[in-house]
């Protein structure tokens, strides 16, 4: 299991934060890019994310919540990230947008909302390296976990043999919830429980202890 951490809780003082979690050991770095069409929020603009990548030196995991990939998708692209997500709930032409990206050597991976079902996106699951899990409704940092989430994690792991997918989990992942996600996913997502704290490496060391 690798650590991906979110910085979206770190939205004003970014700089610092990814100069501290270059520190750790963490695997990821997990962007959060919001624009207002998908969610009620906006988060780091393309500036923001530009900065972000050079300052960066762990993978970068982008998870697009937009509405409008037809415009942004290729900004994202420029920066060269190991995964990008973006939302089934979303878009329409789901394929034509994981191509893009696997077309420039990036993991194509598509994000799935608490509501919707893992049968929603089976005819897709062929052509993606990774399904993202939201734990939490998209749009909002420090919600709690779903646990209901855990038993789809369940349904996904049962079949992800059938398929060469990643399965990595986003929302309310802490030193406790870590426990109900461990056996089910490749990558787990945590956010304030590791950018609110003084000590990074010790809260990503209590996620991996967990393992």
């Amino acid at each position: 299991m690798k650590i991906s951490v979110s910085i979206l809780g770190s939205l004003n003082n970014y700089k610092e934060s990814v100069l501290k979690l270059n520190e750790t050991t963490s695997d990821y770095l997990h962007l959060d890019i919001m624009d207002n069409t998908f969610t009620d929020t906006t988060s780091f603009t393309y500036d923001d994310s530009k900065i972000i990548s050079n300052l960066n030196n762990k993978k970068l995991d982008i998870h697009i919540m937009s509405n409008d990939l037809d415009n942004i998708l290729d900004d994202y692209i420029k920066l060269k990230p190991d995964i990008i997500s973006f939302h089934f709930e979303a878009v329409k032409d789901i394929k034509k947008y994981i191509n893009k990206i696997k077309e420039n050597n990036i993991k194509a991976s598509l994000a799935i909302n608490p509501d919707t079902n893992i049968d929603d996106i089976k005819e897709y699951l062929n052509d993606l390296d990774m399904v993202l899990v939201m734990s939490v409704y998209a749009g909002y940092g420090g919600q709690k976990y779903i646990e209901t989430t855990t038993d789809k994690l369940k349904k996904i792991k049962k079949i992800q043999k059938n398929y060469n997918i990643l399965i990595e989990v986003d929302g309310g992942i802490n030193d406790e919830t870590i426990n109900q996600v461990k056996d089910y996913v490749d990558i787990v997502v945590s956010g304030n429980y590791v950018t609110k704290s003084e000590n990074y490496q010790k809260q990503i060391n209590t996620l991996i202890n967990n393992k």
